[in-house]
């Protein structure tokens, strides 16, 4: 009797370890294709900029509701949404405190990118 159970147990513990190793090379596959796709967008100073300040570029656009890169809109949709989002006129301090920060991380995303771009053109001027 004793044998069949450690038997039981053991084939339980084999098949346990085996869904679980599997389970952790899907999470692991699935990290490094996020990572990439995260990383091929702007690059890895993108990347590490939306480590840094906790907010992708994508969740930054969504906040300030921009499709395109341009420091004007940028500045527009910012302070429209930071006047309507003051305390004083009942707006929510949370929110203000998302346009804040969805602002800078568009801006460090605006000095990646001509950053890029000078890199860019010394480049095609060397050649």
């Amino acid at each position: 009797m004793a044998k069949y159970l450690a038997q039981i147990v053991v084939m339980g513990v084999q098949v346990v370890g085996r869904a679980f190793a599997r389970a952790l090379r899907q999470e692991y596959a699935a990290s490094q294709a996020a990572a990439k796709a995260r990383g091929s967008s702007s690059g890895p100073q993108s990347a590490a900029a939306s480590s840094i300040s906790g907010m992708s570029l994508t969740e930054a656009q969504q906040i300030l509701n921009i499709s395109t890169l341009t420091p004007e809109e940028i500045q527009k949709n910012y302070e429209h949404l930071f006047k309507v989002n003051d305390k004083s006129a009942g707006g929510s301090f949370y929110i203000q405190s998302k346009v804040v920060r969805a602002k800078e991380r568009l801006d460090e995303e605006l000095v990646i990118q001509s950053e890029q771009e000078n890199k860019k053109s010394q480049q095609n001027t060397e050649t």
